[in-house]
């Protein structure tokens, strides 16, 4: 072999290598991203302006929408599918912490069926009430609802979209912490939960701070306390609750998982992949039209994340009580 011959083929040996085992031989086979949830949420953009930006080092990716059961049948999808790197999907705080709890039977194991990838996004929730409300009864503080509800045992109430929600889950964790009592008043969706808080029907929600937004800006609702353990760059000057009760955190996150047994090279091709994307100029500004906060981290962090959650979400579910079937 001449010299020029042995260079091109060790380049070649080093490009094959380099790519993750199987894709060198499947390079024109898109990647499946499932959504568990429908078009056009938070968690669908994301996906999609995330996609977008891969393009270049990963071809194409197209978005698959599998609603229903909680986001259970778009993660079962994702489980069952080939450990190939081909079929990835997005796990979230519902699929991947709290449904485990909630259904009495799951269609996946949320701790072994899945490979992580990376988070991707944060988004805080936010403790509301409604403006008129909160200054008839002169509640300025998250401190000031704590003490009107000890000063007035059974006389509030809260909303949320639903039993076993995030809403829901913070509501009861909220209760425990500050040693209160609150009447849970379930609705069908966050929408029905948000309008019942607008007038007046409920005292205070748990609410998606990207919902809730519009709300607070336009003087409807009053924001007492975000629910991440830091202040939310979102919504200048008002405090995480766990600055009143401390370790409290309730997030809406999430992030993008494989089939359990994907090869780690072929993860570690998609984590460097994806997370150089949310780290773009162009992702950060769409994802703070979504009052999102982008997280990269590495397969074995957002592993251990994961888990962390989904222990979290045992205790707070049994807390609530909460059971959807």
């Amino acid at each position: 072999m001449t010299r020029r011959n042995l260079i091109l083929a060790s380049l070649a040996a080093a490009a094959a290598f380099s790519l993750p085992a199987g894709w060198a031989q499947a390079q024109n086979r898109p990647i499946r991203l499932i959504v568990p949830y429908a078009p056009g949420g938070p968690i669908d953009v994301t996906a999609r302006v995330l996609a977008e930006r891969v393009k270049d080092s990963l071809g194409t990716v197209i978005i698959e929408n599998k609603p229903g059961g909680g986001g259970n049948i778009g993660a079962v999808a994702v489980a069952k599918a080939a450990p190939d790197g081909h079929t990835i999907g997005i796990s979230a705080v519902a699929t991947h912490a709290i449904n485990p709890w909630l259904f009495s039977k799951m269609p996946y194991d949320a701790a072994r069926d899945f490979a992580p990838i990376t988070q991707m996004v944060r988004v805080p929730n936010v403790l509301v009430m409604n403006a008129e409300t909160a200054a008839r009864l002169k509640i300025n503080t998250l401190r000031d609802l704590i003490a009107y509800a000890k000063a007035n045992p059974a006389k509030l109430n809260y909303g949320s979209g639903g039993n076993g929600s995030a809403g829901h889950l913070a509501g009861e964790l909220f209760k425990q912490g500050a040693g209160i009592f609150a009447v849970h008043i379930p609705y069908n969706g966050g929408n029905p939960a948000q309008l019942a808080l607008l007038s007046g029907q409920v005292d205070f929600n748990f609410d998606n701070l990207a919902t809730a937004a519009p709300n607070i800006r336009a003087g409807k609702l009053k924001a007492l306390a975000v629910t991440t353990l830091q202040p939310s760059a979102a919504l200048p000057g008002v405090p995480p609750v766990a600055a009143t009760i401390p370790g409290f955190a309730v997030d809406t996150w999430w992030g993008l998982v494989a089939p359990a047994g994907t090869p780690k090279d072929v993860v570690a091709r998609l984590n460097q992949a994806f997370v150089a994307a949310l780290q773009t100029p162009e992702a950060k500004t769409r994802f703070a039209t979504l009052m999102a906060e982008p997280v990269t981290n590495t397969p074995e962090e957002f592993g251990r994340f994961m888990q962390a959650e989904l222990a979290k979400y045992q205790k707070i579910v049994k807390i609530s009580g909460a059971k959807v079937d």
